[in-house]
């Protein structure tokens, strides 16, 4: 079942869904637009502020400034925004496991002309998904690769 945005609500309420820097204005129908904390061409210094040009045929890696705390029950799925794929950006994204903390680290390349992305922009939709039932392991009891990872992670 995905959450509505009512039910994200009613899970940032009660604490169990946190998600650090919301902002009521990222809340969708059902689910959350995350922003740009900083981005990394080519795996390069990340930038953090300003505008950021990505040449035509380019990867590039993009961290939230969100920083969010996912519940036993609940796993999440990451969808770019058609905004960036209207431009030409393509990117990888995957689940985010039920019990996952930290920052994202999104993964794109640009397959057409130049483009900017300026920092503070949306980037791409987070969709929560509400779990049969708990989880017998957490993400950081299965791998924990990128638990509380801050920042871009490669």
């Amino acid at each position: 079942m995905i959450l509505s945005d009512g039910q994200i609500e009613e899970l940032l309420k009660e604490e169990l869904l946190q998600i650090e820097h919301f902002s009521e204005d990222n809340l969708t129908p059902n689910g959350y637009d995350l922003t740009i904390d900083e981005i990394s061409i080519k795996g390069g210094d990340p930038i953090k502020q300003g505008e950021v040009t990505i040449p035509p045929q380019t990867w590039f890696a993009v961290s939230t400034r969100e920083y969010v705390k996912f519940p036993p029950e609940v796993a999440g799925e990451l969808w770019i925004r058609t905004t960036w794929a209207r431009k030409g950006v393509l990117a990888s994204f995957g689940m985010i496991d039920a019990g996952f903390e930290g920052n994202l680290t999104l993964s794109a390349y640009n397959t057409s002309r130049e483009i900017t992305i300026p920092i503070g922009e949306t980037f791409a939709q987070m969709v929560f998904h509400k779990l049969d039932r708990r989880s017998d392991k957490l993400y950081d009891e299965r791998s924990g690769n990128y638990q509380k990872s801050k920042g871009i992670n490669l």
